[in-house]
């Protein structure tokens, strides 16, 4: 029933650095620190249309997988943005903003101040600018239309029309490069250091690490709320697995670091699962260090396609993940078509071919006893996966899961 998602390519490394049933230490809990996530979800949970996204249990998957549990955190409802991205990005150019003001006039503003056109001539006076391969760019741009900035945003060769038509759709100013993400992002800290715009990055790298603090601050909240509600089931055991998909590592850690304020030594076992085609985490434990890899990095799980670890992403990761795991990109298309269907009486789930990398990770490791094995996976694992996208190419997701995203979601309250 779960061929071919479980049987699709798969790669395992294990983290001889890691730190399973240890807190973190103090260099990767320095990374994003606690009060710096507390402040994000306050802020982010003030903002206009903010709703917890669902945590959805999927109990005939769980049954056909052989596992106790699996619930699947749905971030494709998120601000209407479609992608968990939303918490990242917006957050960023909203702390930037402040810190503008701040220095002009002495007093930092509230949000409310800001979203109420009182420093308008402050705002619109700022340009933020990013690389991205949709999600992240969407999230930045959208930001700075509500908090009245203006944005330029770089995509690279690869980004489909569909995701480039939705973050113009926010009114920012979108630049086409060739090359890959990695080039963009190059791109872009170039033309942000000329024309003195502020680079709201999702990655950081040697001279840059502050902002994408706050990025991962922003992200932190979707592990708080996927806690919570797992906790809110009546006596239900905490999980015993996280399994996340990654790019350049940010939002991976993130869930990571926010898991081990929360539960210490406690925390589930940590998968980190990457396209095989742009696995620059799996290449980084192999190699003790953040690595860089080349190549087109021409996967299906366009979002993940970054060939250059996040250094902060890196310094939580070495420790804080157990395992690497890499997939192939034929995995998560079966893994999208899977969750559009349902297993057994399940909720259809609308999953983007960047969210599913987690899942597939998880049913391959299953389907091979040796990686099971070595992942501490049995009867008895809860497994918690982060969905970070639902439709945001809608024709791309049609054109993969057989349908569009409007019957799925239709076929969930039937």
């Amino acid at each position: 029933m779960l061929d071919p998602v479980s049987s699709a390519p798969l790669s395992h490394a294990a983290n001889p650095h890691g730190r399973h049933g240890q807190p973190l230490g103090a260099r990767a809990r320095a990374v994003v620190e606690p009060a710096r996530c507390a402040a994000a979800r306050r802020e982010i949970s003030a903002w206009p249309g903010f709703a917890p996204t669902p945590l959805i249990d999927l109990p005939g998957l769980s049954a056909a997988a052989g596992i106790a549990r699996i619930a699947v955190k749905d971030e494709g409802v998120r601000f209407r943005l479609g992608s968990f991205k939303a918490l990242g990005g917006a957050y960023a150019v909203l702390c930037q903003l402040k810190a503008r003001i701040a220095d002009a006039t002495g007093v930092e503003p509230s949000s409310a101040d800001i979203l109420a056109g009182r420093h308008d001539q402050i705002a619109s006076a700022m340009t933020v600018c990013c690389a991205t391969d949709g999600n992240h760019g969407r999230s930045v741009a959208w930001g700075a239309r509500m908090f009245g900035a203006a944005c330029v945003i770089y995509i690279h060769e690869h980004v489909s029309q569909g995701r480039e038509d939705a973050i113009a759709g926010f009114g920012a100013e979108v630049r086409r490069v060739s090359g890959t993400y990695d080039d963009s992002v190059r791109l872009a800290a170039a033309a942000a250091a000329a024309k003195g715009w502020t680079v709201i990055s999702d990655t950081s790298y040697d001279g840059y690490m502050d902002i994408p603090r706050d990025v991962m601050a922003g992200y932190s909240v979707m592990t708080d709320e996927a806690l919570d509600q797992w906790r809110g089931q009546e006596d239900a055991p905490a999980p015993s697995h996280v399994f996340v998909q990654a790019g350049v590592g940010g939002a991976a850690a993130a869930v990571c670091a926010r898991c081990d304020h929360a539960l210490g030594a406690k925390r589930p076992r940590f998968i980190v699962v990457e396209p095989d085609r742009a696995a620059c985490l799996f290449a980084s434990v192999r190699e003790g260090r953040a690595a860089n890899i080349g190549g087109a990095l021409d996967t299906m799980m366009a979002g993940l396609a970054a060939g250059d670890t996040s250094l902060l992403a890196w310094d939580v990761l070495a420790e804080g993940a157990d395992d690497f795991l890499s997939v192939a990109d034929d995995g998560a298309a079966a893994a999208m078509r899977l969750l559009a269907a349902g297993v057994e009486d399940d909720t259809p789930v609308v999953a983007g071919e960047s969210a599913v990398a987690g899942l597939v990770g998880l049913l391959g490791a299953l389907a091979r006893p040796e990686v099971a094995k070595a992942l501490a996976l049995g009867p008895e694992s809860r497994v918690l996966l982060f969905l970070t996208e639902g439709d945001t190419d809608p024709e791309l997701y049609t054109r993969i899961a057989g349908r569009p995203a409007t019957a799925v979601r239709a076929s969930a309250s039937d």
